[in-house]
């Protein structure tokens, strides 16, 4: 062993870099430290607001959520890969970034030697110790190769980049179609678009996407698929309230509630406002928008407001009409439930390592106390629709049989020739399940 000179200083550690932050590697830093959130079991939200990523200029901001959700939502197969490639754990705020930078790499494949040496270079402000060790394991990950891609298509969870339950329970709901759904589920999300029917029509609305250079295509239910997602400062007249962003599969709602001029409606958690606004936009009614969190409701009064409609908003808890109704029947109820939104998982890909099974239960039991309160404020002959996000069994199609089950005036009345509508997230829209029930007269 070498011994030291004593007339020699020792070598002090290197001091941590400052990161650039118009670099690649700034923006992999910024993205492991919402990643950093979620593992400790924030929600991506929460983390976007603490970070204050909305302050971050557009083309920073844009390339740091790119690479937060693109590494969430492959964060089966790269939770994996760092189990079987490290010896000893890291730092979570390391480990995230190695996650980002392996994500990089399976997206980016020709830009390889790049990443590395940006991954290498975001550890090595934080821990320049380290820099070998994240060095190591990049490499020897592009060294395997097909032969490391073969060992990870054999376990469910790197597979499929959903937890081993999930996968299970879509299974036994979907036995057909449930690989689709999770393929689906590690898809960047489409952009649909619904006219304001009060300020434009179908054909105008068309016209201005084309003049704008928005390609897209028309659906059965209006709503305007783009070929390609753009910022709102694209679309034309979005700030006018000519338009407004909402995925295709949830505008089948005001269509199948069918409100008609005159009537009494509610939509019971109507936060942000999108589903409500298109009620407005259907047919002049008195619509009530009930939200349980304050914040979320004033959600509602901006986009409302940005599209030139009005409604009484209620701050209250749908399992307690007590609380906020005031005894009038309604006509009409949405009933667009919380739920484990697991149809849009691909939106909000954190939810997948978030939830834990028995959190479907708690919900479907939610679900159960909102549907009973407010089936007592649906007027006799009133029809409500219920609505979740969800592709499980338990939330969706199990929930309304055992409603039924105990409400002997409840009758599911048929949407379009099917007493229930499954729609599974494909590359048009989201996960959503659709029942419509009458009340007897």
């Amino acid at each position: 062993m070498t011994r030291h000179s004593p007339h020699r200083a020792p070598r002090r550690p290197a001091a941590p870099i400052r990161l650039l932050p118009d670099s690649l590697a700034f923006a992999m830093d910024t993205a492991a430290a919402l990643i950093e959130g979620v593992i400790d079991g924030k929600a991506l939200t929460e983390m976007q607001h603490i970070a204050r990523i909305g302050d971050l200029p557009p083309p920073v901001r844009g390339a740091v959520l790119d690479l937060t959700y693109g590494s969430l939502r492959a964060y089966g197969r790269g939770d994996t890969i760092l189990l079987r490639f490290l010896s000893k754990p890291l730092p979570t705020r390391l480990r995230a970034i190695l996650l980002v930078a392996l994500h990089r790499l399976a997206a980016r494949p020709d830009t390889a030697h790049t990443v590395v040496d940006q991954a290498v270079t975001a550890i090595g402000a934080h821990a320049p110790g380290l820099k070998a060790v994240a060095n190591g394991v990049l490499r020897n990950v592009l060294r395997q190769g097909p032969a490391l891609d073969a060992t990870l298509d054999s376990q469910v969870q790197s597979r499929y980049c959903h937890p081993d339950w999930w996968v299970e329970k879509l299974r036994r709901a979907h036995p057909d179609d449930w690989a689709e759904i999770l393929a689906a589920g590690n898809q960047h999300p489409p952009m649909a678009l619904r006219a304001n029917l009060r300020r434009t029509t179908l054909a105008q609305a068309a016209d201005a996407l084309t003049q704008a250079g928005l390609t897209h295509r028309r659906l059965d239910n209006g709503a305007f698929l783009l070929d390609t997602p753009v910022p709102v400062d694209r679309i034309p007249g979005f700030f006018d309230g000519h338009f407004s962003v909402q995925d295709a599969g949830a505008q089948w709602a005001a269509r199948w509630l069918a409100p008609q001029p005159g009537e009494r409606v509610l939509d019971a958690c109507a936060a942000p406002g999108g589903k409500s606004a298109h009620l407005l936009e259907t047919a002049d009614i008195d619509l009530t928008a009930l939200e349980l969190d304050p914040a979320r409701a004033r959600r509602i009064d901006d986009t409302l407001g940005r599209l030139g409609l009005q409604a009484r908003v209620l701050v209250g808890d749908s399992r307690r009409p007590d609380s906020w109704w005031d005894g009038t029947p309604f006509d009409r109820i949405l009933a667009d439930v919380p739920c484990s939104a697991s149809g849009v998982a691909r939106r909000h890909p954190d939810i997948k390592w978030l939830r834990r099974e028995a959190d479907i239960a708690g919900f479907a039991t939610q679900q159960t106390a909102i549907l009973n309160a407010l089936w007592r404020t649906l007027a006799p002959g009133g029809t409500m629709l219920y609505v979740t996000c969800s592709v499980f069994d338990d939330e969706n199609s199990e929930q309304i049989s055992r409603f039924c089950a105990r409400h002997s005036d409840a009758k599911r009345v048929a949407i379009q020739g099917r007493l229930e509508h499954k729609l599974l997230p494909n590359a048009e829209h989201d996960g959503f399940y659709y029942a419509l029930l009458e009340k007897a007269g």
